[in-house]
């Protein structure tokens, strides 16, 4: 395998795989600088700063697939970069998010009420998000900022953040790195299913909103029922008092 060149930039030249979309844009970068474009891309991505940092992660190891970088390399720097990315990310929120929020919430729409849902969100449903936040645009980027701001205790959100960018990582490394010289027939396949792709996880969505509604709904009328029970039950025992307060005769007892 060739070594990198000097200053991190590699050697690709002939078997260098023709690289489709997104992936072509960034190849000069990535032979230009090597490993540090990774460790740089990726942290940036990770801790609230737009970047192609999945992209990268994915064209580096298409690169390895192909020999012209260690993979192993690969998947030890951008673990350790989304690792730290989210880590500043919720070091971030928990420091200045609670306070940007105070003063300008409102022209945001992050009402008190909307920060006290989502604070009660969080402290149920955190550690989930945070394990595939990453696999989602958006939520990659600012994950470990909401954490932050709502008070996710920072060792349960780090446990969380470690097994989120090993799956991540795992994952996109080994699809660049099985795709290698073919990845051009991968884009277009992908390219080609992506609106049946959509369609499955619009459906997945929209069930998983059905049951959070019919959850919402049975809880409710569990509710109900339990205070039309306890209603009930106080106006029996006011009505006993009642009667034990009274004699024989229907007038009040001594």
């Amino acid at each position: 395998m060739p070594g990198p060149l000097p200053g991190g930039g590699l050697p690709l030249g002939d078997g260098a795989p023709a690289l489709p979309g997104p992936l072509a844009a960034l190849a000069p970068v990535l032979e230009q600088y090597g490993y540090p474009a990774v460790a740089l891309f990726v942290l940036l991505d990770n801790c609230g700063i737009p970047a192609p940092g999945q992209t990268i992660l994915v064209l580096a190891a298409v690169f390895a697939g192909t020999g012209h970088l260690d993979f192993a390399a690969v998947v030890a720097i951008a673990f350790g970069a989304a690792v730290l990315g989210n880590t500043l990310g919720h070091l971030i929120g928990a420091t200045g998010g609670r306070a940007f929020v105070h003063r300008w919430g409102r022209y945001v729409l992050l009402t008190p009420e909307r920060t006290a849902r989502a604070e009660v969100f969080f402290a149920r449903h955190g550690g989930k998000v945070v394990t595939v936040a990453r696999f989602f645009d958006g939520l990659r980027q600012t994950n470990g900022i909401i954490a932050g701001t709502t008070g996710m205790p920072w060792p349960r959100f780090q446990a969380f953040n470690v097994l989120g960018a090993a799956l991540w990582v795992g994952v996109w490394s080994t699809v660049g790195y099985l795709a290698g010289a073919h990845v051009g027939t991968v884009w277009r396949t992908a390219v080609r299913y992506q609106l049946w792709l959509l369609i499955g996880l619009g459906a997945l969505a929209v069930l998983f909103a059905v049951r959070l509604l019919l959850a919402r709904h049975l809880l409710r009328g569990r509710r109900g029922r339990e205070a039309d029970a306890e209603g009930d039950g106080e106006g029996e025992g006011g009505r006993k008092d009642e009667a034990d307060g009274r004699g024989c005769d229907g007038r009040p007892g001594r």
